[in-house]
């Protein structure tokens, strides 16, 4: 069951600001300074026990800059974990964040953004009283607190053509076996926490790779293993990818050609990595492969699927990653036939993923019960955005739809229909979908981010290059 969502807000620009902090769950108001030559957008946009997610724009007012750093303390232990959009460092309480290889430049009046996880000690989570950018202090800038989200209701569908209207978050169903209130710290969520979690390799000693070769070869070998890819590698067909495996690109990181195959195996990590032009699937999860985690990757103009699951695998969520220029995004299930190895398994959550005009499959679900699509952000898909089939059930909830004629639906080409349960989505120029029938509950704890913040959020931080591994 989740935790309600607080909101932290503070904004400098050029003259003297309030901060809106949460201590305690109470909003209260304290003054910060930034500086006349750039104007810093810091919230919180999720908190829980013992972490959070913070979310920094940066605006240069000044003449324009070619690489930049932002700094700021904390004053009561918060330590920043993990960051995308930028590469972050904490030493005491200072926080240095450094621009990534895409957004280094910044013209006058030039904005940028990036995200980061972060811990705090639950009691209270003061933000930050000044920053400076490339070691400039900057002064000013007023903003209104935001309240916490506290639960509401469901919205109302729209008419075939006329967006609906987005509702509120509610808490989703409570399981019989309630879950743990704290997310892991690793930012993993969903179902790949489920039996047991997901480590891939673990503390393995990293292997660094940056031919075909070498990645072939460290992909199929025996044992945990962590693998850095450098480079761009063209490669062709699918590379198999065997059990206890984390792959993590190194900045720019790129896989041309070929895909990975993990069939059979369980305990796989794939992030950080730019996939283009593959000539079968990019990320194929098959033969009741389990526990797999699929976060923040690019993926686009490939052959078939950008991330298929199918064949009995369970147990997978698939996080922050960027499809675009690509036609069928995300198979769950393979055939209409195969319910007999599918049923009571498929169970993957799809969360914060950019679907930016990728046209079909986003996904297309057999089976599986319940899977859960949440926070993502759907951009022009020309063909529909979510289809459940062949008695799947799938909880959309807490989406962003722009420019989707079709948002979800029951059934696709001959698949019988499935059951699909909205709430809480945000519609622009587009029409709230087809539902019907029941989903199965939850049985994890997650935090639903405002349907209506969902572009920013996904935009900011969806994709490779938004880490750091």
């Amino acid at each position: 069951m989740r935790t309600p969502q607080r909101r932290m807000t503070l904004l400098a620009s050029t003259a003297a600001a309030t901060a809106a902090l949460v201590t305690g769950g109470l909003l209260t108001a304290v003054s910060a300074q930034a500086a006349a030559g750039c104007r810093i957008a810091y919230s919180v946009a999720s908190q829980w026990p013992g972490g959070f997610t913070g979310n920094v724009t940066v605006t240069n007012l000044g003449d324009p800059v070619s690489g930049w750093t932002l700094r700021w303390s904390y004053g009561a232990g918060q330590q920043v974990s993990q960051a995308w959009g930028a590469t972050a460092t904490q030493s005491g309480a200072q926080v240095s964040a450094t621009n990534v290889d895409y957004n280094g430049t910044l013209a006058t009046n030039g904005s940028t953004s990036f995200g980061f996880n972060a811990s705090w000690n639950s009691s209270s989570n003061p933000g930050p009283t000044s920053f400076t950018l490339n070691n400039v202090a900057c002064t000013g800038g007023t903003t209104t607190p935001t309240t916490p989200t506290t639960p509401g209701t469901s919205g109302t569908p729209g008419t075939p053509g006329t967006p609906g209207t987005p509702g509120t978050p509610t808490t989703p169903p409570i399981p019989s076996d309630p879950p743990p209130s704290v997310p892991p710290p690793t930012g993993l969520v969903g179902w790949a926490t489920q039996n047991g979690g997901t480590t891939g390799g673990g503390g393995a000693p990293a292997t660094t790779v940056s031919n075909a070769s070498a990645l072939t070869s460290a992909l199929n070998a025996t044992g945990a293993a962590v693998i850095r890819v450098s480079g761009t590698i063209s490669c062709s067909g699918m590379l198999r990818v065997r059990s206890n495996k984390t792959i993590l690109g190194n900045s720019g990181a790129t896989i041309i050609g070929c895909g990975l195959n993990v069939s059979g195996d369980r305990n796989v990590i794939i992030r950080n990595l730019t996939f283009r032009d593959w000539n079968d699937d990019a990320i194929n999860v098959q033969e009741s492969a389990t526990n797999i985690w699929i976060d923040h990757n690019t993926f686009s103009n490939g052959y078939d699927g950008a991330v298929d699951v199918k064949r009995g695998s369970d147990f997978v969520t698939v996080s922050w990653n960027r499809v675009f220029n690509h036609d069928k995004t995300m198979l769950l299930g393979h055939s209409d036939d195969n319910g007999a190895q599918d049923t009571g398994h498929l169970r993957v959550t799809y969360h914060h993923n950019w679907f930016d005009g990728s046209r079909q499959r986003n996904p297309r679900v057999r089976f599986g019960n319940p899977v859960h699509v949440y926070n993502n952000y759907y951009r022009a898909n020309g063909g529909y955005g979510v289809a459940s089939t062949e008695n799947a059930g799938v909880l959309v909830e807490g989406n962003y739809f722009e420019n989707v004629n079709d948002t979800y639906h029951l059934g696709e080409a001959d698949s019988g229909p499935g059951r699909l349960v909205a709430r809480n989505n945000h519609f622009v120029n587009s029409p709230a979908g087809q539902t019907g029938g029941s989903v199965a509950s939850i049985p994890y704890s997650y935090q639903l981010d405002t349907a209506s913040n969902v572009k920013s959020i996904v935009t900011a931080g969806a994709g490779a290059g938004r880490i750091t591994v």
